[in-house]
């Protein structure tokens, strides 16, 4: 992942932010970009290596970051990691709730387990990183949660049941909480991306006849990388985004 660049928010700076699923791929640079805004940068993953890479590498940029590993699905372990956040940095002003894994499933051989866990990784974190930061949000007069879902389930990309089922949940556990929350000035909005050029993806699903998809489909004749994303999330979560809550904010490339 090359720097971090784009637009500075001064209102980000010295805020306390909460990445999920931080060290690696749009999650990576989310943390990048936040911490190039000098916000107070904290980021759980399972993945112990990379996160301990990114942030030994931004913390030699005197960026203000903390790698929690975590596994998400563990609820518990979430809200240890948050707290310890918490402790580091201060209350959380901002959650972005971007960890999610899109492992393809052959409906007839999803078993009860299988499913149970799908879902965990995929929606159930989402809620209980939620629920651990809002009584920070209340005290600090306001907060900014973002919550990723996907396209998926837009487009009727197959292959993937309970992913496109728990991504499409995204928008009702966004909008419930937007609802809830708005009279404390707290902001919950959804982000669906479209398909990012991660390492992951490159390695995994994309093809050539993929990358002739990307060119037909899309409006925007060039692939989609993980800056793409971070830039768009940095806004949301800043004041010039203040009177955005409660809604799905799509970053496809014009996928049609």
């Amino acid at each position: 992942m090359g720097e971090a660049s784009g637009a500075i928010y001064p209102d980000l700076a010295g805020k306390t932010v909460v990445v999920t699923g931080g060290a690696s791929g749009i999650g990576e640079s989310i943390v990048a970009h936040f911490a190039m805004q000098k916000a107070k940068v904290g980021f759980l993953d399972i993945k112990t290596d990379e996160g301990n890479a990114l942030a030994g590498r931004l913390l030699k940029e005197r960026s203000q970051v903390h790698f929690e590993a975590c596994d998400l699905t563990d609820v518990e372990a979430l809200r240890v990691s948050i707290a310890a956040v918490r402790e580091r940095f201060g209350p959380i002003g901002i959650l972005i709730n971007n960890a999610g894994h899109d492992e393809r499933h052959v409906t007839e051989e999803v078993t009860s387990p299988y499913f149970d866990e799908r879902i965990a990784v995929n929606l159930k974190q989402q809620f209980f990183a939620a629920q651990a930061v809002l009584s920070d949000m209340k005290s600090l007069g306001g907060g900014s949660i973002v919550n990723f879902g996907s396209t998926s389930w837009m487009i009727g990309l197959g292959g993937m049941a309970v992913y496109t089922a728990a991504k499409s949940a995204v928008i009702g556990l966004t909008r419930s909480l937007a609802r809830d929350y708005g009279q404390y000035s707290i902001r919950v909005n959804a982000i669906a991306p479209g398909w990012i050029m991660t390492k992951r993806q490159i390695e995994l699903w994309l093809t050539a006849e993929g990358e002739q998809a990307i060119m037909s489909n899309q409006c925007l004749k060039r692939k989609l990388e993980p800056d793409d994303i971070a830039r768009f999330v940095v806004f949301l979560a800043s004041d010039e985004a203040g009177a955005c809550t409660a809604q799905h904010y799509v970053v496809d490339g014009g996928w049609v």
